[in-house]
């Protein structure tokens, strides 16, 4: 039986959890993810878990923090003027924007703090500094066909 090897193209459904068990992503309702393995489309964890199951299997991988997004990094928090926000804009706790670095390459922030005249912007992936749990099931293999369709 095929097993997934380090630059197949699969498709898998997945669904994953943080340690106290929130949904942070799913392919339910959806199509299933399709990526080449150890091309860099996912992380790292994500590549391994996949890695040797055969079509139809279902298994459950946890990614520990290293293999995932890393841990949170303190120099990915920004300090930025308040009067350099758009004078309609009403900065909230929690808030996300979009910001530009020096290239005009984009990346999201979210507002984690606000003082007197700053706003505190967090860079950091969102699920960085956390354990991520996957529950998967392989759906194909360079287009082998599925003995196990799913919805």
């Amino acid at each position: 039986m095929q097993q997934v090897k380090k630059g197949d193209t699969i498709q898998v459904h997945y669904h994953g959890t943080l340690a106290d068990g929130t949904t942070f992503d799913s392919s339910n309702g959806r199509e299933p993810l399709e990526f080449e393995v150890g091309s860099g489309m996912v992380i790292e964890g994500f590549d391994n878990g996949v890695t040797g199951m055969s079509i139809g299997e279902k298994k459950t991988v946890v990614i520990p923090v290293a293999q995932a997004y890393g841990e949170r990094q303190a120099d990915m928090l920004i300090e930025f003027p308040k009067e350099q926000f758009p004078a309609d804009m009403v900065p909230e706790i929690g808030m996300q924007l979009s910001m530009s670095n020096n290239t005009g390459q984009q990346f999201p922030v979210v507002i984690a703090d606000i003082k007197e005249e700053t706003v505190t912007l967090d860079a950091n992936h969102p699920l960085a500094g956390q354990d991520l749990t996957f529950a998967l099931e392989l759906v194909s293999i360079n287009g082998a066909k599925s003995l196990i369709i799913t919805p």
